[in-house]
């Protein structure tokens, strides 16, 4: 069986600013020390299962010179480019018309661009385990994330430990993100995961599940498939794509389907959600503190410090990110990195969008 791969990669990384941008967002830095970027080190950890040339990348089509720039063996063709943000659900069924255009029995696998994956074969077994689920039936997988403690950024996912596929749980059902207590009791119940985001399944099943929940957005869908190698490719999809309903596909599909499992993964996993993560990527000093670049430090503790060239020189500070760019420093109480992103709806709003 054909095994393809769809990369998102259309987001904007904005609680990564100011590193971050507009014109460079977050899966398109490298942030681990080793020179390749996000959507690059997706790519390479999963050619052991998928060839170079069944992956597809969905990205905003101001991203498409920056996917070519670091992705040069993908083919040209497999960079599908959303003419406008539209969530999970259109981005993938626009992958899966795509890979069916090709291969209607094909096995996809979605998978952010902007993870950290510490144990790589292990991954892999994961992946191949889901695929196995997947080829039966109907099979929706979803690879949930192993808590280790009781985070309040992320949804979760509530599975039946008594009906089994494998290593693969029968799902329960989605629950939002919750409250710090809620969390706790999560936690401490061992039956729920981190929602990673994190699919595998066969491209005709999704698609029939989009066919039976989101009817409209099929047949959109469709129209774009009909006109996929055409001169009017570009315009139907500007015009159909912008069109479909923006929701994400754990609403869309997820939470009204059945047949759906998930497996839980133990793989050193990271959505690297926030600049807080550079902590656990990085190594940390004696007093705590991650730093990057030119920096000097004086009776400072757990902070993370990155800049480039120019001196950074930190005295008696904790507990705060302070990130230094060309033309914009960051400096944010780390309990308030959640809130960077206001900076940016400020910023909009002032009309300062040489900063974004």
């Amino acid at each position: 069986m054909k095994i393809t791969a769809l990369i998102m990669a259309g987001g904007r990384g904005e609680r990564f600013w100011p590193k971050s941008r507009k014109n460079l967002p977050k899966q398109f830095l490298s942030l681990t020390g080793d020179g390749k970027t996000m959507i690059q080190l997706t790519v390479e950890r999963i050619l052991p299962l998928v060839s170079i040339e069944d992956i597809y990348i969905s990205t905003n089509k101001d991203y498409k010179s920056l996917v070519l720039e670091q992705l040069p063996s993908i083919p040209k063709e497999n960079i599908l480019c959303e003419p406008c943000s539209r969530n999970t659900a259109p981005c993938i069924g626009l992958g899966a018309i795509h890979i069916a255009k090709k291969n209607e029995d094909a096995i996809m696998m979605v998978l952010p661009s902007d993870h950290l994956i510490k144990y790589n074969s292990m991954f892999l077994n994961t992946l191949k385990d889901a695929i196995d689920i997947a080829q039966n039936n109907s099979n929706l997988v979803t690879i949930g994330i192993t808590p280790d403690y009781p985070e309040t950024g992320y949804g979760y996912i509530k599975f039946n430990p008594s009906i089994c596929s494998g290593r693969a749980f029968e799902v329960d059902r989605f629950v939002e993100k919750p409250n710090l207590e809620t969390a706790k009791e999560y936690l401490a119940s061992d039956e729920y995961l981190w929602n990673s985001g994190m699919f595998v399944w066969k491209v005709s099943s999704i698609l029939h599940k989009i066919k039976e929940f989101m009817p409209t957005t099929y047949s959109g869908l469709l129209n774009i498939q009909s006109a996929i190698g055409t001169p009017e490719e570009d315009f139907v999809l500007e015009k159909e794509f912008c069109d479909l309903q923006s929701i994400s596909i754990d609403y869309g599909i997820m939470e009204k389907s059945s047949n759906i499992y998930t497996l839980p993964g133990t793989f050193g996993w990271d959505d690297v959600g926030s600049w807080l993560a550079v902590e656990r990527i990085k190594t940390s000093n004696e007093l705590g503190n991650v730093v990057d670049g030119n920096v000097i430090t004086i009776d400072s503790k757990n902070c993370i410090i990155e800049g480039s060239k120019k001196l950074i020189a930190a005295v008696g500070i904790e507990n705060l990110i302070v990130v230094d760019t060309e033309d914009a420093t960051l400096i944010c109480q780390k309990d308030s990195a959640g809130d960077i992103k206001k900076i940016l709806e400020n910023l909009k709003i002032c009309n300062r969008n040489e900063y974004l």
